[in-house]
């Protein structure tokens, strides 16, 4: 698999461009945003995104608000949410909306790689699947010369 290719989407500017740099000396290619609103945005010109790491406490467009328009565009990008203020309720919510994880600030590296990399496993093996079966349906209605 090919490293992941990933946003962080919080309005902490010195946060994000400290973990963009220290994601990037891993082998992720990331990509920044300080809004839900720049985030959408960019993910317009980023269809390819393997994971969006979103913060829950933003203002203007919070965390879940992005996840909902996120999973409305590009529904097979996988978002990690982070948090500082974490709650149960919010945790299960995001996880309802279809967020892959979630985690709570501060937190090592580490763990924020490993969830990012089977994060963007999971989204590589959901567009085989789907590529499998339309190669399958085609096969089944043309045969196998279509290919040819």
């Amino acid at each position: 698999m090919t490293e992941p290719y990933i946003m962080l989407v919080d309005d902490e500017v010195t946060y994000v461009k400290a973990m963009a740099e220290r994601l990037n000396n891993r082998n992720i290619k990331t990509i920044t945003a300080f809004s839900g609103a720049e985030g959408l945005e960019k993910l317009k010109s980023n269809q390819n995104l393997d994971v969006i790491v979103l913060d829950v406490m933003m203002p203007g467009m919070d965390g879940h608000e992005t996840l909902k328009e996120i999973k409305k565009t590009t529904p097979m990008t996988e978002v990690i949410l982070l948090t500082g203020h974490a709650t149960m309720e919010s945790a299960i919510e995001g996880m309802k909306q279809g967020a892959f994880d979630y985690l709570m600030k501060p937190f090592d590296i580490e763990l924020l790689v490993g969830k990012v990399k089977a994060a963007a496993k999971k989204k590589h093996e959901h567009e085989k699947k789907i590529e499998e079966a339309l190669k399958q349906e085609t096969l089944s209605k043309y045969g196998p010369f279509y290919y040819a």
